[in-house]
């Protein structure tokens, strides 16, 4: 890097923490919440490397999740990339925790000085997501060259596809506050459901049951549970018609036994929380067409993608969680109407 461009960096990243840290005069000091110190972070890192922001936040937001609790960021850190010391320094560098810009450069390593301090930490936000963003955009900035590079980087295909579809939804919504969930029937049909996860299933050899059934009423509507990008449309041969959608914290929604979708629905669509989806029936267990072998419902099941496999785990909880914010937000929008 050279010295014009150095000082560059060096003076872009001290006015936006001298922002964050010291506040214009008049106005009182509120620490931003976390997620707009990410964003001004990413957005930062954009404009010094041409990346677009929203891989650098769904490249975090995957490492966030399948990270265990013993390889968290150190506790300075707001951000949750972690490069192994052989990626960063260099493999072949005989001091794989060097922060000598000179010595990881020649050993071909990824660390770069991303704050202008003249050290290259791989403990520090501002160099991590820099030399990350180098790298992803070396051979160009469309979403073909840099899934080649997360390609590299994961060496996973999976990974690759989550991280560019949870991309695709910070593309769209322009936040990284994208929390919001909804319970999958609306409230005013009827339905009933329990907890039925890991219960014991026959049909097609013995497995165990990875959601929960919701009964309702054949057609009855299917809602989206969240902001999501739709990996999968079609016809499964347990599952029958069903849908699969990504959201961005990596957790795969699966909507099955359904009696088709929404005109138009199709994968890489991005769905909303409350959007329709398709309806309630019977479909599954057998070819397609296959209906009426068990009685109508909802098979809602939740699983996330740990670096190396699918998981599922229980959406029992989750579903009473949305079912009950669902009817306070339904009371009070009565109370407005009649006030």
């Amino acid at each position: 890097m050279t010295i014009n461009k150095k000082v560059g960096s060096l003076c872009i990243w001290f006015i936006i923490f001298s922002l964050l840290i010291y506040p214009i005069e008049g106005f009182a000091y509120n620490p931003e919440p976390e997620y707009e110190k990410k964003i001004a972070l990413f957005r930062s890192v954009e404009s010094l490397t041409g990346l677009p922001w929203e891989y650098l936040a769904a490249m975090d937001q995957y490492e966030q999740n399948i990270q265990k609790k013993d390889t968290q960021p150190l506790p300075n850190r707001i951000t949750s990339i972690q490069i192994l010391d052989s990626k960063w320094s260099g493999l072949s560098n005989p001091d794989l925790h060097s922060t000598n810009s000179t010595s990881i450069h020649f050993f071909q390593g990824m660390g770069r000085d991303g704050n202008g301090d003249g050290i290259v930490d791989p403990e520090n936000d501002q160099d991590v997501l820099y030399s990350v963003a180098l790298f992803l955009s070396s051979s160009g900035n469309s979403e073909d060259q840099i899934r080649e590079q997360l390609w590299k980087y994961y060496q996973q295909p999976s990974t690759v596809d989550v991280i560019t579809h949870i991309a695709r939804l910070y593309q769209k919504h322009q936040t990284l506050q994208l929390d919001t969930n909804s319970f999958p029937i609306p409230l005013q049909y009827n339905y009933t459901y329990r907890g039925t996860w890991g219960a014991n299933r026959g049909w097609g050899g013995r497995r165990i049951h990875e959601g929960t059934d919701i009964f309702a009423g054949y057609g009855t509507p299917v809602l989206s549970t969240c902001y999501g990008y739709v990996e999968l449309v079609g016809w499964n041969v347990f599952g029958g018609w069903r849908i699969g959608i990504r959201d961005a914290k990596n957790r795969y929604h699966y909507f099955a036994h359904l009696k088709g979708f929404r005109k138009g629905l199709k994968k890489g669509d991005l769905v909303t929380p409350g959007e329709i989806l398709g309806a309630v029936g019977s479909s599954g267990y057998g070819p397609p067409g296959t209906s009426g072998k068990f009685p109508p419902h909802l098979h809602y099941g939740v699983y996330k993608f740990n670096g190396s496999r699918n998981y599922s785990f229980d959406p029992f909880p989750l579903l009473k969680k949305w079912e009950k914010e669902a009817r306070i937000k339904k009371k009070s929008t009565h109370k407005k109407k009649k006030h």
